[in-house]
């Protein structure tokens, strides 16, 4: 796996201040997209051992909430072993932070119908995922106002809540908890 870029100090892609992954290679080429040079799965820096320990030492910090993921697309089969690696190492190490994750992919359509690959491998990932960010960047629906998502058909779904009730379950961020608006 290549990625774009490792940010150690990033406030816009959750909640706190986070380390951002953001990996190279998409398929949804969505229009308006803010990281086009991400769609290409060669863009970047390889992902080797070296990378993921400055990422976990990056993360080694009272004040750092969690791990955010972007890209390109953590969800491409092509990048799911490798990501899921890293939030393995994550969660074996900062088990009480929070892993975020951004993708194009729709939770019930795409990722819980087995269309991206082994499901061992997706579905190892979402139980250590906490809040997956999911639906493709509309630009017609974009709103600034919006926090921690681009346009207004994008999800931010409790994952874990998610799998337990069988049915997605939203995060609301006006209070800063985990509430159960079911959409």
């Amino acid at each position: 796996m290549k990625y774009a870029a490792l940010k150690r100090h990033d406030i816009a892609n959750g909640p706190g201040v986070r380390v951002s992954l953001f990996v190279s290679g998409c398929r949804h080429h969505c229009r308006g997209c803010f990281n086009p040079e991400t769609w290409d799965f060669n863009y970047g820096k390889p992902f080797t051992g070296e990378v993921l320990d400055t990422l976990l030492r990056a993360c080694n910090h009272d004040f750092i909430e969690g791990l955010s993921l972007l890209g390109g697309e953590p969800f491409e089969p092509e990048n799911q072993p490798e990501v899921l690696h890293v939030v393995q190492k994550f969660k074996e190490i900062y088990p009480r932070k929070t892993v975020w994750c951004y993708t194009g992919y729709d939770f019930e359509k795409d990722i819980l119908a087995g269309k991206l690959g082994p499901w061992e491998t997706t579905k190892q990932l979402l139980d250590l995922i906490d809040i997956l960010v999911d639906g493709e960047f509309h630009l017609e629906e974009k709103d600034l106002k919006l926090r921690f998502r681009g346009s207004s058909n994008q999800r931010v779904i409790d994952v874990k809540k998610s799998l337990a009730s069988d049915e997605v379950v939203l995060w609301d961020d006006n209070d800063g908890l985990f509430e159960p608006d079911v959409k």
